[in-house]
């Protein structure tokens, strides 16, 4: 069987937003968010704990320079050709956002993505919440159940499922945080909402990326929780994704866009499996192993 090695598609770009405690995330928990947000639980922006890395202490510095600047919430913000503040986009589901186009500001992820491209030099976090959560830079990961006393300063936390994380905001230790929260708010210093969405957080790793490395292609592609179609879904990514493989198994065969393939990639920082169709290459990735277990 062949494939091709090179697939050119016309992709439709995901838009560059992300639903932080908007009147989107109300329709999902509305007891959560149908009220007002609060004043930000303290002014005081800066890392609050030792251990953090240089580059995580310089996105929070980034990040606290936004909120020092009195940096609007907007809808979209940030999330431009390069990183840094821009006009927002009106949420047809917040009524808050309606003065969204008129501000310079940043969404949850667009601060995220201007706070580390500020302390990096890169844009390493370019995309919205879940791609942040899933980047192929992570040093680690933690879940909901890890709690706070494993994290540092600059780690990432997200609110969500694996399927939709819908809100990131940057540690700064102590239970503290700073978000783009919502429409309607400036940048602010909030407690951390150990809420039954709070779904984990991830360490941004700036360095070198390990192991095999490969990019996706296609729009809406499930990753899966076993090297099977009708495994339970993880996440899907929407559109082109750089990803790490960790090693690949022949199992279940599949047949799609016009290509079949019995091969399936572990993906480590989903801990999820996608079919190789979907993985740019030959059918059999090369220097990827066999997965042993």
């Amino acid at each position: 069987m062949h494939r091709r090695n090179g697939l050119v598609s016309a992709l439709i770009g995901l838009l560059a937003a992300c639903l932080c405690w908007s009147a989107s995330a109300a329709t999902a928990h509305p007891a959560k968010a149908a009220h007002p947000a609060p004043a930000p639980a303290d002014s005081d922006c800066r890392s609050l704990a030792p251990g953090a890395s240089d580059a995580a202490e310089r996105a929070i510095a980034a990040a606290c320079r936004q909120v020092a600047a009195g940096v609007w919430y907007t809808w979209g913000g940030g999330h431009g050709a390069r990183p840094g503040p821009t006009y927002g986009q009106v949420d047809p589901t917040d009524p808050a956002s309606e003065h969204d186009p008129e501000r310079l500001g940043f969404d949850c992820s667009g601060l995220v993505r201007h706070a580390y491209a500020e302390a990096t030099g890169e844009d390493l976090l370019n995309g919205v919440a879940s791609a942040q959560f899933y980047t192929h830079r992570a040093a680690g990961r933690f879940t909901a159940a890890d709690g706070l006393s494993p994290l540092l300063p600059g780690d990432l936390l997200v609110w969500g499922t694996s399927q939709d994380l819908h809100h990131i905001a940057i540690y700064l230790g102590a239970g503290k945080m700073v978000e783009a929260r919502q429409s309607g708010t400036k940048l602010m210093v909030s407690d951390v909402r150990l809420t039954d969405t709070y779904y984990g957080a991830v360490r941004v790793d700036p360095g070198p990326v390990t192991g095999q490395v490969f990019r996706t292609w296609g729009t809406g592609v499930w990753t899966k929780a076993a090297p099977s179609v009708k495994a339970a879904r993880v996440y899907a990514f929407p559109g082109p994704t750089t990803v790490r493989v960790e090693c690949q198994k022949h199992a279940e065969r599949v047949t799609s866009d016009g290509y079949t393939n019995d091969a399936w990639s572990y993906l480590p920082d989903y801990k999820a499996w996608v079919t190789n169709i979907y993985v740019q290459g030959p059918a059999w990735l090369p220097g990827v192993p066999t997965c042993t277990s």
